[in-house]
């Protein structure tokens, strides 16, 4: 079977696979990272860690902490949180990064965590970073991160995957930031939701490294799961100058090292040529312009001179993140400020991505340019990114930032405006107090971007039928009550009035379930329905009483068109079966166009036939990707903790 390379990574991690079984996409596997990074959030995955019985980390090199986010904060409470994640990482011999070292994602980089051919996950929503130096890197919740501690292992659902190619060349001027901006504003129809994307194509060896981690990054705010670059000559060339700078310094056992570059260059990390992708994409390069997003919202793209024409103001400006506070990042805002001054209407905030970029950027004079023009340098760390610290936006003030979100109220007061661009157009707006390009950009002529997007048939199932695990159902039957409504979000399943009230009872959580998407809901369900729902089914919050409630309410299992990853993590995590049928929906919604009613009671009585990965009923057929071990087991024992706990205990028979 071909794959492509999301599959043969995710594969060599997988445990339990069967001699010859192969990894594709939408399986549920069990993964064994080769590492799992937490930040300031560790002070929250160590009671969960705890909880599940564990004592001692499984593997204790596979965690790499780092303390980044509220570095600013020196008083007693976050100092003492800190001094407490240290003390428990040297209890348990775990690589550890202090405040002010820098971004995790950063320095686990620059340190060799992150490989080539690896999966490496973070509890963080832009760990798809690590794609940019050909690992397979996906954000897991802090449950995930607990599990690894204790039993080395998480369950993961192999995304479909999405090849994006690029052609071309950037024109000069134009950054890798102008490039995922205008990925994300030009494919703004949800094209990659919830995919993995594989960057492909004769343009990728005229991008950086540099720029290939702005543009994996915010794959996530493009809505994709992972954002994976080749193994190529470039990514060689980087590795060993780390490998350089490594032996430089001495360290006893280097992570990397000229004989592992090497191994890289003759281990199979390529995709088959004949993978199947689930959509395919294009992008030209030398087609891409200067952009702006927002505000508040990043895919309201906009060309420079579009922006700029409205004149916009601006009273903070930042260059700083896990996006772009990197060293080219620093050059180029230098560049462009040398021998000029930052606005007097305008703080400029100034924060590198680690420290060891800083110092890059002080031994080069970069740093020293753009403080003396007027910046305000703030430690190596996340700050006003996030919301924390010096820095952030008043009521009713706009900013320009070279960040990866533009959420309202992230950086500050939910009165304010952020919009989101380059680190050159970021340098050019504080000196003029408004949002506009160095006048190096004003030869650049905006133009439409050419939209080319292939959508491929379904991959057939595999046939043959599938191992069901004792105590796990072979079928299950029901009837069926469709609930039509796109984008079902987490406030119709289950109120914000009562997500934040502690200890409601399963009986309180199934009267409530679905009132704010249908009040007749309650009297139309009866125990044992399944629900058929629409696309991107429990899209919002992360609030697992989303899935918990209709559980409790009797209703056997969801089956939608797709779902928001959270929601279905959610729901498996508890030991609630949600399926994923796009033809029985696009069935559905044809055949009950006419119906006004918000929740359909079809009269259907349909089986589910795990066996078979199989709905029907009078004739009627529909596949559904099968549910494998992972997913049996998450059922059977009632959720993903207990999952946990049983293996502990087995790990302590043994």
């Amino acid at each position: 079977m071909a794959q492509t390379l999301v599959e043969k990574i995710v594969e060599r991690y997988t445990v339990g696979l069967k001699p010859g079984q192969k990894v594709r996409a939408q399986d549920f596997v069990s993964v064994k990272p080769a590492h799992v990074m937490t930040h300031d959030n560790t002070g929250a995955v160590i009671p969960k860690f705890k909880q599940m019985g564990a004592t001692r980390v499984f593997a204790p090199s596979q965690p790499v902490i780092g303390l980044d986010h509220d570095v600013q904060n020196r008083d007693a409470e976050n100092l003492a949180k800190y001094a407490k994640i240290e003390a428990f990482c040297k209890e348990q011999g775990l690589a550890f990064f202090p405040a002010r070292r820098g971004i995790a994602h950063q320095v686990i980089s620059e340190e060799g965590f992150v490989l080539p051919g690896t999966l490496v996950v973070g509890s963080d929503s832009h760990s798809n970073i690590y794609g940019a130096l050909g690992a397979v890197g996906t954000s897991v919740v802090r449950t995930d991160a607990a599990a690894i501690w204790a039993t080395g292992e998480t369950w993961w659902q192999v995304p479909d995957v999405v090849k994006v190619t690029f052609t071309g060349k950037l024109t000069p001027g134009v950054s890798g930031k102008d490039v995922i901006l205008t990925l994300i504003g030009v494919y703004n129809q949800d094209e990659v939701l919830n995919c993995a994307v594989e960057f492909v194509g004769e343009g990728v060896a005229n991008l950086s490294i540099s720029q290939r981690q702005t543009i994996a990054n915010m794959t996530t705010e493009w809505g994709a799961l992972v954002g994976l670059f080749p193994y190529d000559a470039v990514l060689r060339d980087y590795l060993l100058k780390r490998a350089e700078r490594f032996a430089r310094r001495g360290d006893a056992n280097p992570r990397i090292t000229p004989e592992l570059v090497t191994e890289f260059d003759r281990t199979d990390l390529t995709a088959d040529p004949d993978a199947y992708y689930a959509k395919e994409l294009t992008l030209d390069l030398g087609l891409v312009t200067p952009s702006v997003a927002g505000p508040n919202e990043v895919k309201t793209m906009l060309a420079l001179p579009q922006i700029e024409a409205r004149d916009v103001k601006i009273n903070k400006a930042y260059l700083l993140s896990c996006v772009n506070g990197r060293l080219d990042d620093i050059r180029e805002a230098a560049e462009v400020i040398k021998g000029r001054k930052i606005s007097p209407e305008v703080g400029f905030y100034l924060a590198a991505a680690s420290s060891e970029i800083e110092d890059q950027a002080r031994e080069l004079g970069y740093w020293d340019t753009l403080v003396e023009a007027g910046a305000h340098p703030l430690p190596a760390g996340c700050g006003p990114c996030i919301g924390l610290g010096e820095g952030l936006l008043e009521a009713g003030e706009v900013g320009i930032s070279a960040t990866n979100r533009n959420f309202k109220g992230r950086m500050g007061s939910t009165q304010a405006s952020v919009y989101l661009s380059s680190p050159a157009v970021v340098a050019a707006s504080a000196i003029a107090g408004k949002i506009i390009g160095p006048r190096s950009l004003e030869e650049i002529e905006p133009h439409q971007v050419p939209y080319t997007l292939v959508e491929n048939p379904a991959q057939p199932q595999e046939t043959g039928a599938v191992e069901i695990l004792p105590g796990f159902p072979r079928q299950l039957t029901g009837g069926l009550l469709f609930a039509p409504k796109d984008n079902m979000n987490t406030d119709a399943l289950y109120g914000k009035e009562y997500t934040y009230r502690d200890n409601v009872p399963p009986e309180v959580m199934a009267k409530v379930a679905m009132l704010n998407y249908d009040p007749e809901f309650q009297n139309i369900a009866q125990e044992g329905d399944i629900l058929v729902g629409g696309w991107n089914f429990g899209t919002g919050s992360s609030r697992e009483q989303a899935a918990t409630a209709l559980k409790y309410r009797g209703i056997q299992l969801v089956i939608a068109g797709s779902y928001s990853q959270i929601f279905k993590r959610n729901a498996f995590n508890n030991g609630y079966i949600v399926l994923e049928c796009p033809g029985l929906v696009r069935s559905f919604k044809e055949n009950y166009a006419g119906e006004k009613a918000p929740t359909i009671k079809t009269g259907i009585q349909a089986t589910v036939d795990f066996e078979k990965s199989e709905i029907s009923w009078e004739g009627q057929r529909y596949g559904f990707s099968p549910l494998g071990r992972v997913a049996q087991e998450l059922v059977i024992l009632g959720g993903f903790e207990n999952l946990i706990q049983e293996r502990i205990r087995q790990s302590q028979v043994s």
